[in-house]
This record gives structure tokens, sequence and C-alpha cells, in this order.
């Protein structure tokens, strides 16, 4: 039975809330394998001016991870890169 573990993420886009989400999503995936979903939790924006300036999606997501850190089943590395 595979092991699913969860991280919270915040990411953020100039364009929209659904950039955002992807913008997540393509972060996590340069060092995680295996991303199952994810789990929106919040929205936020930020403002300057009275203007909305960037829009930010506070978002869980759920990968499976190999009990023996095989690549290429849910292994996370550091910030050099995809293992």
């Amino acid at each position: 039975m595979p092991i699913v573990k969860v991280i919270e993420v915040i990411a953020a886009s100039e364009a929209s809330f659904d950039d955002a989400i992807r913008n997540a999503v393509r972060e996590v995936a340069d060092t995680v394998d295996n991303i199952d979903s994810v789990y929106v939790k919040d929205f936020k924006v930020h403002v300057e001016g009275g203007q909305i300036k960037s829009y930010g999606a506070i978002c869980k997501v759920a990968f499976r991870v190999n009990k023996n850190g095989a690549k290429g089943a849910g292994t996370a590395s550091g910030p050099s890169g995809k293992k």
C-alpha cells in the first residue's frame, strides 16, 4: 500500500488565481514525483493603491512516496532540482 505525503505551499501570480494554482503545481513538480492531487485551502490577493497586484493560492499537494526512496516513486530532493 503506497504512502501519501502532503505538503502545504503558497504560490502567486500577477494574472489570476488559476495561474497561481498552476504555478504551485509546476514548482512542486520540480522537486517531487507522483503528485496525486492538490487541495486549494485558501485564496488571497495583494493590494497596492486600491488595485490587485497579485493573486495567491494556499495549496496542499499530495504525492505518493516509495518506502525505499527509488527514483520516480515520490522522492523529493532539495532546491537543486529533481532527484
